[in-house]
């Protein structure tokens, strides 16, 4: 299966689920969704996503003045971004849920 497909679906949420705990930054952002197992996200489709979340008013930003390079622009989950995540987040694992039940029926979950 191409994962690619997959995280074009989900990267919103990831983004957004990302963002729950702490502000950051494009590459911060995208070097916290690796870690956490994405690796195969581009930078491109990362920064893309910013900002159509911005654009959706569910991100808010502001510049911080950096010592080593250019200024960094942190995103924020906002109310509306939060509401968004729950949102989203309930679909996610009712959508898991039913996949993971296709699966078992079937003998093929993990």
């Amino acid at each position: 299966m191409d994962t690619t497909q997959l995280l074009k679906g989900v990267l919103d949420l990831a983004v957004l689920a990302v963002l729950r705990d702490e502000d950051g930054y494009g590459y911060d952002i995208l070097r916290r969704l690796r870690e956490a197992g994405l690796d195969e996200v581009g930078d491109a489709s990362v920064y893309g996503t910013l900002r159509r979340l911005f654009a959706a008013g569910l991100l808010t930003t502001y510049v911080v003045p950096s010592e080593a390079g250019p200024h960094r622009k942190y995103y924020a989950l906002n109310a509306a971004g939060r509401d968004q995540l729950t949102r989203s987040g309930k679909l996610w694992r009712s959508f898991a849920t039913t996949m993971d039940a296709l699966l078992d029926d079937r003998g093929l979950a993990a």
